[in-house]
This record gives C-alpha cells, sequence and structure tokens, in this order.
C-alpha cells in the first residue's frame, strides 16, 4: 500500500491517525506530494486522484482511492484492531453522522475560511477567492466548536464512548483551526477537555 500525501496537512493527518490507531503504519509506503509545487495538479497525479488533493491511497492491485472516508473506511475494513468507523448498524450510522458535522462544519469550513479569506497556499494555488464566503465559513467553524462542546458534555467522545474516526476528523480540523488563526474559545470546557484527552492517545503523541 502507498499513501500520497503531505506531512502535517489536516486530510493526510486524519489518514496517518487512522493507520496508527489501527497499528500498522509500517505497513505503508509514504509517497510526498509536492502540494506547494503544484504537482497535485499535473496530468500524472490526475491519472491516480481526479480530484487533484492529497491523500489519495494505492493499494497493491493497482486500485487508487481517494476521499479520506473512504480511504479510513478501507484501513478500518482490512486491519484488526478496535474499529474506527462502528460494529453495529447503529455505531456505523451515528459515527458516520458525526464525522460528516465535524467535516463539513469545522474542517471544511476551515478550509474554506483558510483558502478564500486568508492568503492561503499563495496566489500561484489560490487562483479563485471569495473573502465573503470565506468569512461566512467561519462563522460556520465556530458554530461547530460550540454544537461539539455540547455532544461533548454528555459523551467521552464524538459519536459514543469510544474512539472513532469522527473525533480523528475533528482532532484534524481543530489543528487546522489553530493554523488557520480560529481560536477555540475558553468556555468550551469540554471541547478543549476532549481536545487534550485526544492529543495523549499513542496514535496522535507519538
Amino acid at each position: 500500500m502507498k499513501i500520497y500525501d503531505v506531512d502535517g496537512f489536516p486530510n493526510p493527518a486524519r489518514v496517518r491517525i487512522a493507520l496508527a490507531e489501527k497499528g500498522v503504519t509500517e505497513k505503508v509506503e509514504f509517497v510526498p506530494v509536492d502540494v506547494m509545487g503544484g504537482e497535485h495538479r499535473t496530468p500524472e497525479y490526475r491519472a491516480k486522484n481526479p480530484d487533484a488533493v492529497v491523500p489519495c491511497l494505492e493499494l497493491e492491485d493497482g486500485t487508487f482511492i481517494s476521499q479520506c472516508n473512504a480511504i479510513t473506511e478501507y484501513i478500518d475494513a482490512a486491519f484488526d484492531g478496535p474499529s474506527l468507523t462502528g460494529e453495529t448498524p447503529r455505531e456505523r450510522a451515528q459515527i458516520a453522522m458525526m464525522n460528516l458535522r465535524a467535516e463539513n462544519g469545522l474542517l471544511n469550513a476551515v478550509g474554506a475560511y483558510f483558502h478564500h479569506a486568508t492568503p492561503g497556499l499563495g496566489p500561484d494555488l489560490e487562483t479563485f477567492q471569495c473573502a465573503e464566503w470565506g468569512n461566512k465559513q467561519k462563522e460556520v467553524a465556530s458554530g461547530t466548536m460550540v454544537y461539539l462542546d455540547t455532544v461533548l458534555s454528555e459523551n467521552a467522545y464524538l459519536a459514543g464512548d469510544r474512539f472513532s474516526m469522527a473525533d480523528i476528523t475533528a482532532f484534524a480540523g481543530l489543528a487546522f483551526a489553530d493554523f488557520a488563526g480560529i481560536e477555540i474559545p475558553e468556555s468550551l470546557e469540554n471541547l478543549l477537555a476532549w481536545r487534550a484527552n485526544v492529543a495523549s492517545r499513542r496514535s496522535i503523541a507519538a
């Protein structure tokens, strides 16, 4: 297996945490993609991943899988260890729901703010920007933080009492928020405590 990614970027981080949680990081070859140099937009990379983003998983038979949720689904099913996507129909549905809320409301919203309302990755890569949209998505991200804090007032993790893909996505989203300059209000004590707890996990702290 190969993972085409950029170490330190939020979406690649989600996949790397999932691999570490399953204890299989050493079974994967990481292939760096020069995003700052535009490699992800070349015909060669688009042939692997038409989305022109990282990460992208290449299987031994030459199959390419993109989109973090799909990659994590594969990793979770392909390797032993505690499930990150749920074992029962109810668990799977709850985790998928919370993962999408964390992805759309936090990580993607922060991304829209970063790419549209700040210099982002620079003029060579940010070929279209709409500051109004970016700032609106900053509001969405801040609102999602409040929502997640409420969820965490009743649960240890975002989809119940077990660490899951939803927690990975939210954790990456908050890291991206730090980078983009969107602060977590100190009043969101549950979210801050959850973040500190997740940060201490071996898959992340290492």
